[in-house]
């Protein structure tokens, strides 16, 4: 079993996406789950931390994580250092004294410490629900576990504004990875965005090793997507290469979304942000177009995943879809994201 350090605040769409890189994934407390099993996709989540071997769960206190401690097997040779979490700072744990007094255990046990390039690094995470100021879901736990991965933290170096194309309104990566992962998006897989504005979406899956696909109605996105795909995916735009599987191929197209250019079942999962708007010229407009391109996506791929300023839950079904799960995620006061899992 692993415990899994969850970032955000919604936990149950990082639990989501945790899904996408592990197995049987279930919210324990307020900023952490478990997993029984962990792939090396793990390693490119956006709202997973760090992924641990679990040690055991325990009350969220010192001496409770002491005692789990010090009755637990540690098969593990080698330096150690102790790292204490105060999950969102819910519990007030003293953190520092905590790692003082886990590392005691580790030294009696024989295990020397080193805090500047250990062999093995023990997290204990400490997490409460009544003093999550989010409201957090789950229990108060204490959970410790050997750190196996720790995920990417690469996306403030990729902001929108830093790529050679740029339009207001543009998705952060760090929501556009954890989207693109719940899609499906990994090595082999190929991944369609019909609607692909900037290419936000596009250069997360392509990060991640997937073949990208995408098409908008508008010649001038199609080229400023071309643009961030040839600077982030192909060129001086990319990070770190080492850190990441080798860049999925990807396409682009002009097309209406509705009449995508693909043949039945070409691709894996289709991702797409819809137009946002509320006037009333633009939501005639809207109800038609999202259909369309549910029907075409659903033509296409087996899975997709559809964000958007209002629920298109009834559309997802007419198109022939299942609405496995759905979110409402706040950007800001006068926006929320829906976004809706479709199976």
């Amino acid at each position: 079993m692993y415990v899994l350090e969850l970032g955000g605040q919604d936990d149950d769409f990082a639990a989501c996406e945790a899904a996408s890189a592990a197995s049987d994934v279930s919210v324990l407390a307020p900023g952490l789950a478990t997993a029984r099993g962990v792939t090396e996709r793990a390693r490119y989540l956006a709202y997973t931390h760090r992924a641990c071997e679990l040690v055991g769960t325990a009350d969220p206190t010192v001496e409770s994580a002491r005692a789990l401690l010090d009755a637990a097997t540690i098969d593990r040779e080698g330096t150690v250092a102790v790292r204490a979490v105060d999950v969102r700072a819910s519990t007030g744990i003293d953190t520092q004294r905590a790692e003082r007094t886990l590392g005691g255990v580790l030294t009696d046990r024989g295990f020397a410490v080193d805090l500047d390039a250990p062999e093995h690094t023990l997290y204990a995470y400490f997490a409460d629900p009544a003093g999550d100021d989010e409201g957090g879901s789950g229990e108060a736990r204490c959970a410790l576990g050997w750190l196996e991965t720790e995920s990417v933290r690469d996306f403030g170096d990729r902001q929108p504004t830093n790529r050679p194309f740029f339009q207001p309104g543009s998705m952060d990566p760090l929501e556009a990875r954890a989207l693109v992962n719940v899609a499906g998006a990994r090595p082999g897989a190929t991944v369609v965005d019909p609607m692909c504005g900037t290419g936000g979406l596009l250069l997360e899956a392509g990060l991640v090793g997937a073949r990208v696909v995408g098409g908008d109605a508008q010649e001038k996105m199609v080229r400023g997507t071309r643009e961030n795909l040839e600077y982030v995916l192909d060129g001086t735009g990319h990070p770190d290469r080492t850190a990441y599987p080798e860049s999925g191929r990807w396409d682009l197209f002009r097309s209406d979304a509705a009449r995508l250019p693909l043949a039945d079942g070409r691709a894996d999962a289709v991702v797409f942000d819809a137009p946002y708007g509320r006037q009333s010229r633009i939501e005639g407009e809207l109800r038609p177009l999202v259909s369309g391109a549910l029907r075409e996506a659903r033509r296409v791929a087996p899975r997709c995943v559809l964000v958007a300023d209002r629920t298109w839950s009834d559309a997802a079904r007419e198109a022939g879809w299942t609405v496995a799960e759905r979110f409402e995620r706040r950007v800001h006061r006068s926006l929320v994201r829906h976004v809706h899992v479709l199976k």
